[in-house]
């Protein structure tokens, strides 16, 4: 019987490796529905590569750091890519799902703006180097947190705590998008573009939590305790959730609410076997409060820019999960005798807990402030303005769009100009008029009185704000913005799909159109070029139209009359 139990939760132990992995299109779903459709496909590509390299990186490297002979710190040794037969594969597979988990945490917090080369190699690092060594500590049996008795039964302190402080110092050193901030600091919300994409990753990842904090079981009453602490934590922390933003905003926020089912999961990893249901659903609780108190934390204080709230999640409920091990640890079939300080069990546990946390938060801190360190100061961590207001869709992997076949919502820009100046990292040479305008346009007269003239803009989505600026410089105050599809004699940018070519279609645009009279058509198109123009293919064009009459509905005036504004007189 023993030896069929053995068998029985040895395969147990593999599905639950293959939940694990599951949780990948989770975390995918979940950073696509929570960013916007210009990035779907970038982020599909990272949460599809962290895990392809993640791989290579762990058989080739991670393994052996994590579980070959060596100390209490770091192994060697071990060689599975040439010694099949010797290797435990079982350990391989399930320890390589919970890496490439720890690495695809991070692309969220940094999403929408880093550079897909860049984000390849600080998840080659994290798989290869940082969450193997820390790994060991907790649990190979010869790690110095295991012979101290830290407590880390799923991987609140080794997967979450460690993830989250690499999204919280990358997504610190990259910048927040463009928009997010306006120029008094006050942050802007950006909403995602499918939240029911949003929310099946995170009902996902839930599914996928049971394989990842019951994998280990190795009885059934274990087994079955684990999956009530995971389902009583997460529901809890999104029901305290729901309420907070409810009486605090007058609506429940449904992003929010989703983020505290996470926060819930992460909360009661470290301590799944250790708890019981109301040490699991005190563990909710606070997640279910820290999340948007950390989501406010990060917005209004620190300034940092978490699209997806990878920090309140993983960071900082992956710092209470840990800690909640001392103090709810009440004596469970894992851990008999309890040890935590509500059950009597002193400050003993707590104190090894906490040892535990500055010990992995400090090698992960110091190693991948290096890792982002060197790959700003080389190759960049940040694309370009342009790129970012594009979307790295179409900049980095050449795809319009990853909605082909749906209507889609075109997107102008959120920020100023000065916002995008802030981050520009690409310089362009000024415009350079090869013919003088005031041959190409002349301004005329027609019976003592300015002739009206319309100026038309047709040009990519990018330049709405800037164009705004400079019209208002030189006082005009009136202009209709448009977002049109179009494509010129280039036929849109050339891009391929698996392989083959796409056929031509019609782009996003915007059209802007202004009416003037005094202000001199010439200085309008100056404007125009000064806030549009960029050197590259899709700048647009520019075209203008004698106008009859003008007629303001409001008050009955013509011409001139009916563009004048008090702010601006002149137009």
């Amino acid at each position: 019987m023993e030896e069929i139990l053995s068998q029985v939760f040895g395969i147990w132990y593999l599905i639950g490796a293959a939940f694990v992995f599951f949780m990948q299109a989770g975390f995918a779903m979940v950073e696509a529905g929570f960013t916007r459709a210009k990035n779907v496909g970038n982020i599909t590509m990272k949460n599809t590569m962290d895990f392809c390299l993640g791989t290579v990186a762990f058989i080739l490297i991670g393994y052996a750091l994590m579980f070959g002979p060596g100390n209490q710190f770091i192994g060697f040794g071990l060689d599975p890519l040439f010694d099949f037969a010797g290797t435990n594969w079982a350990l391989f597979t399930f320890n390589l799902v919970f890496c490439a988990t720890a690495a695809t945490i991070v692309s969220g917090a940094m999403a929408e703006r880093t550079k897909f080369i860049s984000y390849c190699i600080y998840s080659v690092i994290i798989s290869a180097l940082i969450y193997p060594i820390e790994a060991r500590w907790i649990w190979n049996a010869d790690g110095f947190l295991a012979l101290m008795g830290f407590h880390d039964f799923a991987g609140s302190t080794a997967i979450h705590y460690v993830g989250g402080i690499c999204a919280l110092i990358g997504a610190s050193m990259l910048g927040a998008r463009i928009g997010k901030f306006d120029k008094d600091g006050k942050p802007n919300g950006i909403p995602g573009d499918n939240i029911l994409v949003g929310a099946l990753g995170v009902f996902i990842l839930w599914f996928g939590w049971y394989g990842f904090n019951g994998a280990a079981a190795t009885n059934g009453l274990q087994l079955s305790t684990i999956f009530a602490t995971t389902t009583i934590a997460p529901a809890l922390a999104a029901v305290t959730t729901m309420i907070y933003t409810w009486v605090k905003y007058g609506k429940p926020d449904v992003a929010m609410t989703l983020n505290a089912c996470l926060g819930g999961l992460v909360g009661i990893t470290a301590g799944c076997d250790a708890v019981n249901a109301l040490g699991a659903a005190i563990i909710g609780i606070v997640a279910g409060l820290i999340v948007p108190f950390m989501t406010w934390l990060l917005d209004y204080k620190l300034k940092i820019d978490d699209p997806v709230g990878a920090v309140p999640v993983h960071f900082a409920c992956g710092i209470w999960g840990t800690i909640a091990v001392g103090l709810f640890a009440c004596g469970t079939d894992t851990m008999p005798v309890p040890v935590g300080l509500f059950y009597g069990g002193g400050f003993g546990q707590l104190g090894i807990q906490l040892i535990g946390l500055l010990s992995v938060g400090l090698w992960t801190a110091v190693t991948i402030t290096l890792t982002f360190y060197a790959i700003k100061k080389t190759i960049g961590l940040r694309v370009s303005a342009h790129e970012e207001i594009v979307g790295l869709d179409l900049m980095e992997h050449g795809i319009e769009t990853c909605y082909a076949g749906f209507a889609m919502e075109t997107e102008t820009l959120g920020g100023s100009e000065e916002e995008i100046a802030a981050v520009e990292t690409e310089g362009l040479a000024p415009y350079q008029p090869t013919v003088d305008l005031k041959d190409a346009v002349v301004t005329e007269v027609v019976h003592g009185t300015p002739k009206l003239n319309k100026v038309a803009y047709l040009t990519n989505m990018a330049g709405s704000v800037k164009l705004k600026k400079e019209q208002e410089k030189i006082e005009i105050g009136g202009m209709t913005v448009s977002n049109v599809m179009g494509m010129g004699v280039e036929k849109g940018q050339t891009t391929y799909y698996r392989g083959a070519k796409v056929q031509s279609r019609l782009l996003p645009k915007m059209q802007a159109d202004i009416v003037v009279s005094e202000v001199p058509v010439e200085e309008v198109v100056k404007a125009a070029q000064k806030a549009l123009y960029t050197g590259n293919m899709g700048d647009g064009k520019i075209f203008i139209y004698p106008v009859s009459d003008v007629i303001r509905i409001s008050t009955g005036a013509t011409g001139k009359e009916a563009l004048d504004y008090e702010d601006h007189p002149k137009a």
